[in-house]
């Protein structure tokens, strides 16, 4: 007979297959490897208690200080846009609950992630050390100005939407290397790809999203 516990994991798992089968395959999502990360990392425990129960639904959900855990599919088609093989060094700009990042230490070599809010890079940093995960950095600061000391990266992935694309981000990235980033004003954005070729950035626009805010140097005031 199973206990409790054990019924409830497979009731989360159900719910993680659904997840990427209804929200991320059947949009396009095709990356091997992003899906397996999604099937794998458990998503309800980067939520508050009391939310659990719609961790695997399509759409956003507070995580506290303003901030959101994003939806599935976004989470998906960022992380796919990264073209991440194993090998690489990620920045992550905007923590929030972690889950993003988890993903990332799933599919690369080293994730690097900064937050803006204390309380937030606190939560996460002990569910993903409770998760296991060895192959994360964290900072507490200003994401917009990137991880200088740390830089260059192979790829850049930007939880919070800005203006315009943060320079010290593009300088920070190797060439060849890939940024995905919400940008626009407050109220609407675009999802953009940026590669860096000869020194500049080639970018593209991928959809239309609606992220918090990144608030920095680079990025909007207060």
């Amino acid at each position: 007979m199973k206990t409790f516990q054990e019924s409830e994991k497979d009731l989360y798992r159900i719910a993680r297959e659904k997840m990427v089968e209804t929200q991320i395959k059947a949009r396009g999502v095709k990356d091997t490897r992003v899906l397996e990360a999604m099937l794998k990392v458990p998503r309800h425990l980067f939520v508050e208690e009391a939310l659990r129960d719609q961790a695997y639904g399509d759409f956003p959900l507070p995580i506290g200080e303003g901030q959101t855990i994003s939806q599935p599919y976004i989470v998906a088609i960022m992380t796919e846009a990264l073209k991440l093989k194993g090998n690489e060094r990620v920045l992550e700009v905007g923590t929030g609950s972690g889950y993003q990042t988890a993903i990332l230490a799933e599919l690369a070599l080293w994730v690097y992630t900064i937050e803006k809010y204390s309380s937030l890079l606190k939560r996460a940093k002990n569910i993903l050390i409770k998760l296991g995960y060895k192959n994360i950095s964290f900072k507490l600061g200003d994401g917009s100005l990137g991880w200088k000391e740390v830089a260059p990266f192979d790829a850049i992935i930007v939880t919070a939407a800005a203006p315009k694309i943060p320079q010290p981000l593009i300088d920070q990235l190797l060439e060849g290397g890939r940024i995905v980033i919400p940008v626009g004003d407050e109220y609407s954005q675009v999802l953009v790809k940026g590669i860096k070729k000869d020194g500049k950035l080639r970018t593209q626009t991928l959809e239309a999203v609606r992220f918090v805010k990144l608030v920095g140097a680079y990025g909007f005031k207060e």
